[in-house]
């Protein structure tokens, strides 16, 4: 089997990306520190073609070499947006239409494996710090969470490889 070169891929230019049919899904940073971890958001938002990342808190915005470092460019086709509290930004999202979750451990938590997405929704789901998660007041303002089953000594995941697995759940329903 023979790997297919970039040309062979046929990939949209920012340009085409922007102007294509998004995934109605965007994925909300609750005080994410780590750069590395933004650019890995932005990433996946753009293979899964996301409608956008909206960026909370101390989470770093573009233009940053960091996040170029792990987004690849992804940051300047992707739309994003920048609030300072990340509350504010769930409640624009449910005045948008948006059903909002929380990717978090959590009383009454859905298993990913359970969580069904329905086709004729808008979502977003909000990924939290590295060391303390989502904030609270942010998990109440969400319809509900989300969990992604761990079944070894750690219960966590690197937040960019947690984005890349619930945002796969969402695309397999979502991408038409």
């Amino acid at each position: 089997m023979k790997k297919l070169t970039v040309l062979e891929m046929n990939r949209l230019s920012p340009k085409q990306f922007k102007m294509a049919h998004k995934t109605p899904l965007v994925i909300v940073s609750d005080n994410v520190r780590s750069m590395h971890n933004i650019g890995s958001f932005f990433r996946t938002a753009d293979a899964f073609r996301l409608e956008g990342v909206w960026l909370c808190g101390i989470s770093a915005t573009p233009p940053s070499a960091e996040i170029h470092k792990t987004a690849l460019g992804a940051e300047e086709s992707v739309w994003w947006h920048y609030f300072e509290d990340s509350l504010k930004a769930v409640e624009a999202l449910k005045e948008e239409g948006y059903e909002v979750w929380a990717l978090e451990q959590a009383e009454c938590s859905v298993m990913i494996g359970d969580f069904k997405v329905n086709p004729d929704k808008k979502y977003a789901i909000v990924l939290g710090n590295e060391v303390n998660g989502v904030r609270q007041d942010v998990v109440d303002a969400c319809v509900g969470a989300i969990e992604i089953p761990q079944y070894g000594t750690k219960h966590s995941l690197n937040v960019s490889v947690a984005a890349g697995i619930v945002v796969h759940k969402f695309a397999e329903t979502l991408i038409k």
